[in-house]
């Protein structure tokens, strides 16, 4: 399946976001830049964790990372009942791997996708299975692997965050514990590095991870007066749903992944042209 994209203007709406709308998309390195008018930064709205690896590889393909999160994620409190026991541990998020203590590390884990099982094993536990991605994915892979009448299953996650991924495991006949181990706060202000990169032009494309991280750094641009500065971007988005939330702003254009791994969208941004020029 090729990503897609949606070109400022095109006046398209949710409605038809999901569907291809064009043949296969060149990485950026395949763009030509107007002569004089190179970019070579890229906008990363990952909070941590994960947005320090994501500079890592942006990097290592050439670009000049910037950093501008949208979410400031902090763990809470144990909720109450965090290390009952249950069959299976659910992680939809890294953060969430990062936030239970007291937790036996001998618990069975399902994480969302590869990155979330890293960071699972980084954090002890020893049976670590990875989905495909994303909620649906890991709804169907507890289906497929767990048995409702072994004992419920501990949803750790962050406030306000997965109540439709409990509500399809129940559909399936488990019994969820849902239990928020942090919280997602949005940042307060663009960092001022990113700031004058985006004043500068420098900014080549901004890479999305969550709708609400789109929907946070939209209002942040508007709220510096920066937000015409877009149309020049290239907002490359996870899933066409992100893709669906970065409607509001006029970027130069808008393409998602066609599957919900950071790698896709590593592919999707390609190396710089400079790095490709002397490969």
């Amino acid at each position: 399946m090729a990503p897609w994209r949606m070109p400022s203007g095109s006046g398209w709406n949710s409605a038809t976001a999901c569907a291809p709308t064009a043949p296969p998309i060149s990485s950026l390195a395949e763009r030509v830049a107007p002569p004089g008018a190179f970019r070579d930064a890229v906008l990363i709205t990952r909070p941590e964790p994960g947005a320090a690896e994501t500079a890592a590889a942006v990097a290592a393909l050439g670009w000049r990372p910037v950093l501008a999160p949208a979410l400031v994620l902090a763990p809470l409190p144990p909720p109450a009942g965090l290390a009952a026991p249950a069959q299976a541990l659910l992680l939809p998020s890294r953060a969430a791997a990062r936030a239970l203590p007291g937790v036996p590390r001998d618990m069975p884990v399902l994480a969302v996708g590869s990155g979330t099982a890293a960071e699972a094993a980084a954090a002890g536990f020893r049976h670590v299975t990875a989905a495909e991605g994303d909620a649906a994915s890991l709804a169907a892979q507890a289906a497929a692997t767990l048995d409702p009448r072994a004992g419920p299953l501990l949803l750790a996650v962050g406030r306000g965050y997965s109540a439709a991924l409990a509500k399809a495991l129940r559909g399936h006949g488990f019994s969820v514990r849902r239990r928020v181990v942090y919280a997602a706060h949005p940042a307060d202000s663009l960092p001022g590095p990113a700031l004058a990169a985006l004043r500068a032009g420098e900014i080549r494309a901004a890479l999305f991870f969550s709708p609400r991280s789109a929907s946070v750094i939209m209002a942040l641009l508007r709220q510096a007066g920066v937000a015409e500065t877009v149309d020049q971007v290239a907002a490359l988005a996870l899933s066409a749903r992100i893709a669906t939330a970065l409607a509001g702003l006029s970027w130069q254009e808008i393409r998602a992944t066609p599957t919900p791994e950071p790698s896709a969208l590593l592919a999707l941004l390609g190396p710089a042209p400079h790095s490709a020029a002397r490969a």
